[in-house]
């Protein structure tokens, strides 16, 4: 895309834009409803389970998307605090958004008293959609990209994609991520309705995102360091797929049989 920006000064006002990557991520929040909507369908439960987390959901992950990146990027607000809240000039992280929707699926799932890991497997489908959506915003914005590539014969996308700042051709590692996150999608979808015990969607999504995140982290350039040689997300990627397998190997004993729910968002179906 030529621009960044779908609309420039909306409404005549100057500074006032509308960015592409701020209309990804939204049309990935829909997808991902849509996805959790035909499961919520299938349960016969009210889709008004999912609006109620939603309005839990969208601030706590956009807290937790700018917190992890601050936190991560002190150095850089220190001196300024104020600009932590200078959300538009860029610095959201996923991995802060997951954990923010999490601690929001767990704060609804309590005050609702809807069982959590089995909400949680409701909705991790359209979390893994949205991501491959979201990640396509970084195309837009020409970030989260990897090493230069050199070779004149492998500077084409999607291989590769041209950062116009630089004058050079990168790794697409955005598409990477989009790609195997597909992968991770089709394998949820196939697995929700043989699914042995609440939370093995959940686990499935710790392990086949951590791995490839794991993964393709270690090809970019931007990453957010926890010490030399080891990225933040890396490391967070590896605890993912450790707590995946544990969740899976010991799940008769972590995840008993929960009662049959029988609250106010089981649809009517006389």
């Amino acid at each position: 895309m030529s621009s960044r920006y779908f609309i420039q000064n909306l409404f005549g006002v100057e500074g006032w834009n509308v960015a592409w990557y701020g209309i990804i991520l939204c049309l990935g929040i829909i997808m991902g409803l849509f996805a959790a909507w035909f499961e919520v369908k299938r349960q016969k439960l009210k889709p008004d389970i999912l609006i109620d987390f939603l309005l839990w959901a969208l601030p706590l992950a956009i807290i937790g998307a700018r917190a992890y990146y601050v936190i991560f990027e002190w150095s850089a607000y220190k001196d300024d605090p104020i600009t932590m809240l200078y959300v538009w000039k860029g610095g959201l992280a996923i991995y802060g958004a997951v954990i923010g929707g999490l601690l929001a699926a767990f704060i609804f799932t309590k005050i609702s008293k809807f069982p959590f890991f089995r909400f949680v497997d409701i909705v991790v489908p359209g979390l893994i959609l949205g991501q491959i959506i979201g990640r396509w915003g970084n195309f837009v914005n020409q970030e989260a990209f990897g090493e230069l590539i050199t070779n004149p014969k492998l500077q084409f996308f999607p291989l590769a994609v041209y950062i116009d700042s630089l004058g050079e051709w990168h790794q697409a590692t955005f598409f990477y991520e989009s790609m195997w996150n597909v992968l991770v999608f089709v394998v949820l979808i196939l697995s929700r309705k043989k699914s042995k015990f609440s939370g093995q969607l959940l686990a499935e999504y710790f392990i086949g995102y951590g791995f490839g995140r794991f993964w393709i982290e270690g090809l970019r350039t931007d990453s957010l360091y926890l010490f030399p040689g080891l990225r933040v997300s890396q490391a967070l990627s590896l605890v993912l797929v450790i707590v995946g397998i544990l969740m899976i190997v010991f799940h008769k004993k972590l995840f008993p049989a929960s009662k049959e729910y029988t609250g106010k968002y089981l649809a009517d179906t006389k």
